[in-house]
């Protein structure tokens, strides 16, 4: 399998980068889930939020390499089955799971450092909270945070079921080129 996408299908950096952001952004949200149940007495009420928001931090440095990478090996080009409203569609829901998934983790940034203290991450190093104090800004953003992550899953899930419409009912490549095979 080729490194960079080529015309009919996505190269392996591609491929690895779109599936382990998928699995970090579900990962992320059961995680988040899980960890705003637990009791004060709970082993895991300090490590599961320091696990998340490390594993947060680590998503935005990958989201960050792969819109560099979407611009070095651009994507193949839509199908030609796929009509415009097809092509905008996809388009739109591409943008708004990149927009969005930024938009989720940096209010997640804003939740951990309203007090002004760094996000340690991994203990390996910490990143400092350049914006804090606004008002309200643990409150709003993870009022964001929350809503903006349920959005994600749900769309996310919207985008791995029109892929399977597009294999199992159009029997059209949009499926086949993400998983490295070709068009």
């Amino acid at each position: 399998m080729q490194l960079r996408n080529s015309s009919s299908r996505y190269g392996w950096v591609s491929i690895v980068l779109h599936w382990g952001v998928a699995l970090a952004v579900f990962g992320l949200f059961a995680l988040g889930l899980w960890m705003v149940g637990l009791d004060y007495y709970s082993t895991w009420r300090k490590d599961a939020p320091d696990l998340h928001k490390s594993i947060g931090l680590t998503l935005f440095a990958i989201m960050l390499l792969r819109v560099l990478w979407r611009w070095v090996s651009p994507p193949p080009p839509a199908p030609a089955n796929h009509g415009p409203l097809t092509r905008l569609g996809a388009k739109l829901g591409h943008a708004f799971l990149y927009l969005g998934l930024f938009a989720v983790m940096i209010a997640g940034y804003l939740i951990s450092t309203a007090d002004g203290v760094g996000i340690p991450v991994f203990g390996l190093f910490e990143v400092p909270a350049l914006i804090s104090g606004l008002p309200d800004q643990a409150d709003v953003a993870g009022v964001v945070h929350l809503y903006l992550a349920w959005a994600l899953v749900i769309f996310a899930g919207i985008h791995g079921l029109a892929a399977l419409k597009h294999h199992f009912i159009d029997r059209d490549a949009t499926l086949t080129r993400m998983l490295g095979r070709k068009a």
